[in-house]
């Protein structure tokens, strides 16, 4: 894995989110606790939408234009909704956020 700090867990909100750019498209990094983040797919597969505008809730999101819920854990749309987003390997450690953008190169470009 290879680590790269992209920020101080301060620089989030509590169940707020912030985007990262990458080549790979964009990251949704979610904050859920004091020290707890998730990184995950910005992009809803339902009609694109925006994730990091959604709603944060316990370890979800709820998307901003259709309501759908995802594990922010897993990746998975929960209830009767199909689908899922990819997650990405992420780490809070001394207050700054870690990713493993080793995980990004693994992925072909959308």
């Amino acid at each position: 894995m290879s680590w790269t700090d992209i920020a101080s867990i301060d620089d989030i909100p509590l169940r707020g989110a912030r985007v990262v750019k990458t080549t790979q498209g964009c990251i949704a990094v979610f904050r859920t606790g004091e020290a707890e983040a998730y990184a995950v797919s910005d992009t809803c597969p339902h009609k694109g939408g925006p994730l990091s505008d959604g709603i944060v809730h316990d370890k979800k999101v709820t998307c901003p234009l259709h309501n759908w819920v995802f594990s922010l854990e897993t990746g998975q749309a929960q209830g009767a909704d199909a689908g899922s987003i990819e997650t990405y390997p992420l780490r809070v450690e001394g207050g700054r956020i870690l990713l493993d953008i080793s995980s990004l190169s693994q992925q072909s470009a959308a």
